[in-house]
């Protein structure tokens, strides 16, 4: 599976922006997807995933009510909604696959990274 993420850019603290991410591949409807980032000089953390058939979804705490993931099975495509931004949101946004059953951890592909910036 590759991964192409896309969507980042500058926005102003309290606008949004819509991160999407395409997959190639017959077989990406079997995967878990998620999303992550990282920030300078932090480690790279968990946002937000989403089940094969988007039937569950986890989010990290600092995201919850404001970001919502998504995906389209049918495009081979995973979004996520990134609401009432802050400027700690300021990252690189990376998507991910993964064919196990936990939603935070193992996943095996990942895409490059899109920067988000948020001012304030």
């Amino acid at each position: 599976v590759q991964l192409q993420a896309s969507g980042g850019g500058l926005v102003q603290a309290g606008g949004y922006l819509r991160l999407s991410c395409a997959a190639s591949g017959r077989t990406f409807s079997r995967y878990a997807m998620g999303w992550f980032r990282q920030a300078p000089g932090k480690e790279r953390e968990f946002v937000a995933a989403i089940k094969w058939n988007g039937g569950s979804t986890d989010y990290a705490d600092s995201v919850k009510g404001r970001f919502t993931i998504s995906r389209d099975n049918a495009k081979n495509a995973v979004y996520l909604q990134m609401n009432s931004l802050k400027p700690e949101d300021t990252a690189v946004y990376y998507c991910a696959a993964s064919r196990g059953l936990g939603l935070r951890a193992g996943y095996d592909y990942w895409g490059q990274g899109t920067q988000v910036t948020v001012s304030s």
